[in-house]
């Protein structure tokens, strides 16, 4: 039996170096030797709510990046040999399975590093806007814009044709990063209410489509900041799951609110492969450029973690592998 070393999360909500059996890709799966792996909210949850009543070792991660080795049936064999980022559970590995049509090139001139801070967020983001049916020429808002996948849906609203972009952020010395995204204006939450922020920069009409990351009281208070017959799509829970609303600003204002969320395998392939078609010119070009805060060796795990935990980060928090 062939063994290879994970990380997995421990009763004391820390990961550590496992080894177990390598996996063997199935029917429509590539095997990744890994190099990089991405960091999100989703992990640190992970550590904090432990691994529970399993006798197996929980193996975290669901973005990697690498070299695909091996194929299952049904998989064109000339994949072998290409770089790829892959969104897959128990990717927290020397070697991850990944779904053939979850594992997408990485573009030319990205590094494996940069190329594994995308698989979540291009699907994310690419969603939400979808989603939110936005249009060329649209004033689009982005609320917690600083979070990984946000530095994302900044650029990728202008890249899909987004006129304006307004973008929130509690942190004033984040503001630089997002004008340097392509940001038209941000509003620095912490020190600006936003609703009345967001409706001065747009003549008091509001924007057409916002996305919010954060929810709890910015939900409510992206309402209003919203035009008549608007779009609020709600993509995130930074600020806790509950709000409470002023229904007439939903009522009043004709808002459409969606949720979004990517469950069902054959919903994440098919998004992603919209999404990662729509991006790949502008990630070729340099319009859109992954961002990534820091890397740490796979060893440092844990550092990672409390890096995240942070909330002073600047983009996706990355593992690397020699």
């Amino acid at each position: 039996m062939t063994t290879i070393t994970a990380l997995a999360v421990t009763p004391q909500h820390a990961w550590e170096k496992v080894h177990v059996e390598a996996p063997d890709p199935g029917p429509g799966q590539v095997l990744i030797r890994a190099t990089a792996f991405a960091l999100n909210n989703g992990d640190v949850r992970a550590l904090d709510n432990g691994p529970g009543d399993t006798a197996e070792p929980v193996i975290g991660g669901y973005e990697v990046a690498g070299t695909i080795t091996a194929v299952g049936a049904g998989v064109d064999s000339a994949r072998i040999g290409s770089r790829v980022m892959a969104t897959t559970s128990r990717a927290f590995a020397e070697c991850a399975v990944a779904q053939s049509d979850l594992a997408l090139p990485i573009p030319e001139g990205l590094s494996d590093a940069e190329g594994v801070t995308l698989p979540v967020a291009l699907l994310t983001e690419y969603g939400a806007l979808r989603a939110g049916r936005l249009s060329a020429g649209q004033t689009v808002l982005i609320t917690g814009a600083t979070s990984a996948i946000g530095l994302v849906g900044v650029q990728l609203a202008k890249v899909l044709g987004a006129g304006r972009v307004l973008a929130t952020t509690r942190s004033p010395g984040k503001a630089e990063l997002l004008t340097s995204l392509g940001v038209d204006q941000v509003v620095i939450t912490s020190s600006e209410p936003l609703t009345e922020a967001v409706l001065a920069a747009t003549d008091g009409i509001g924007v057409d489509l916002a996305v919010d990351h954060v929810a709890g009281q910015t939900f409510a208070e992206v309402l209003p900041a919203t035009r008549i017959d608007g779009q609020v799509v709600q993509a995130g829970r930074l600020g806790g799951a509950a709000s409470t609303i002023d229904v007439d600003a939903l009522s009043f204002r004709h808002l459409t609110v969606r949720g979004v969320s990517y469950g069902r395998p054959e919903v994440l392939a098919q998004l992603l492969g919209e999404a990662y078609e729509a991006a790949l010119p502008a990630l070729s070009d340099g319009r859109l450029r992954p961002v990534v805060d820091q890397e740490f060796p796979f060893d440092r795990a844990n550092d990672a973690a409390e890096r995240v935990r942070s909330g002073a980060t600047r983009g996706k928090v990355v593992l690397v592998l020699p």
